[in-house]
């Protein structure tokens, strides 16, 4: 099998974090969702248990519930970061991005929750385990999302209420919630890539005094 490269590529570089270029008045169809998801579960998991499960919510009271928990679990975030962040600077421009999310998500046609069986218990080995095991199948979800027209972003301040999602959801004591995807159609398609520095710069090779060239 020969991958177009160009495509590829621009697939994998232009999938952004996207939250002001949400449509939140256009409806996406639930095949959409599920073409994507099926996607999503070809990623690797560990053991290969699959014990990925995934909620999707439509339900405009849950949805509006859902923003009001992430309301309150983000608290002071905000405020928090702006206070010491130049307004135009890059930083400035995504906490301006989150914020405007915030304030909108219960207007996010889709929201979903990606759910992994099992609890962390604080051990690094552990964690890198179960969360390992749910978030390519998320970037891979991301990323069908981005091929047929609609954005996403990975959102978690929700989980510092975690057990209000689950009570509102009916989501069981045994899964952990890995974060928050609202799912909209996009305002355009022309995204592009970050602007990143070099790679010399963060990647090493065989020590990590040793520059990747």
């Amino acid at each position: 099998m020969e991958f177009d490269l160009d495509q590829t590529d621009a697939l994998l570089s232009t999938t952004r974090a996207v939250r002001k270029r949400l449509d939140l008045e256009k409806d996406v169809p639930m095949k959409v969702i599920a073409e994507c998801l099926e996607l999503a579960v070809q990623a690797p998991t560990g053991s290969n248990a699959q014990g990925w499960r995934w909620m999707v919510v439509t339900d405009a009271d849950k949805r509006s519930a859902l923003a009001d928990i992430y309301r309150r679990g983000a608290g002071d975030y905000f405020t928090q970061r702006t206070d010491s962040i130049e307004p135009g600077s890059q930083t400035g421009r995504v906490i301006d991005s989150a914020t405007y999310l915030a304030e909108n998500l219960q207007h996010v046609p889709v929201h979903v929750i990606p759910l992994i069986i099992g609890k962390p218990d604080g051990t690094n080995f552990q964690g890198a385990g179960l969360y390992g095991s749910i978030v390519p199948a998320m970037w891979s979800f991301q990323l069908a999302l981005r091929s047929r027209g609609l954005g996403s972003c990975l959102t978690t301040l929700h989980l510092r209420l975690e057990e209000e999602a689950a009570a509102l959801l009916g989501i069981p004591d045994h899964l952990t919630q890995a974060g928050l995807i609202p799912v909209a159609y996009t305002k355009g398609t022309d995204f592009k890539p970050a602007v990143r520095g070099p790679i010399s710069d963060i990647a090493y090779h065989d020590t990590y005094k040793n520059p990747l060239n």
